[in-house]
């Protein structure tokens, strides 16, 4: 597969979970609370490269990947998403810029499930969702006791594996990921003959 083929593939990845994510949703009310930016403000959040590539490529077709690298400069933290906006400044809301295009552990976080020591699966929700919806946790977990409604994130990330093997197996901190999802853009560019910058 070329890189447009891979950003693609993951594009397709991301819509299959953004479907169960509503689907969820729309069973239990369940929902991130407006303006969190808790899942983004984690520390020691890994990602793959290959979540990060159809941002990449969107930097890149819309002229921004330079602004985003000088943001990872003045960070200098490996952990610190620079894409991610915390103040609320020309009535813009905090969280993510690029909210479209963010990775799959975004995505994931807060509505997937995992399975306990007794084989009892548990959705893994964030601290404010689990003190503010109560009722709506409640819900999702009693329906995962008969089947499982929501996304578990190792079938994700193994449907990541069959897009791009080598890099998909790649843990890195956040901005690191992203960085390096850059990186194979430009150089798929560079090796495609085109301006990367």
């Amino acid at each position: 597969m070329n890189l447009v083929q891979i950003v693609r593939s993951v594009e397709d990845l991301f819509d299959s979970l953004d479907s169960d994510i509503t689907n969820l949703q729309n069973q239990t009310g369940i929902h991130c609370i407006e303006n969190c930016i808790h899942c983004c403000t984690s520390s020691k959040i890994e990602a793959t490269s290959v979540e990060f590539l159809p941002l990449a490529y969107h930097l890149y077709k819309k002229g921004m990947i330079r602004s985003v690298l000088d943001r990872m400069d003045q960070l200098s933290n490996e952990w610190t998403c620079p894409v991610l906006n915390v103040l609320s400044i020309d009535n813009s809301q905090p969280g993510c810029s690029y909210y479209p295009y963010r990775g799959l552990i975004c995505r994931l976080f807060s509505y997937n499930y995992v399975t306990n020591k007794h084989g009892i699966r548990q959705i893994n929700a964030c601290k404010n969702i689990r003190i503010n919806q109560p009722l709506q946790l409640a819900k999702v977990n009693e329906l995962l006791l008969t089947e499982p409604v929501c996304p578990k994130a190792s079938d994700y990330y193994s449907r990541l594996l069959f897009i791009h093997f080598e890099e998909a197996h790649n843990l890195y901190p956040i901005a690191k990921a992203i960085t390096v999802a850059i990186e194979m853009v430009l150089t798929h560019l560079r090796y495609k003959g085109k301006k990367v910058m």
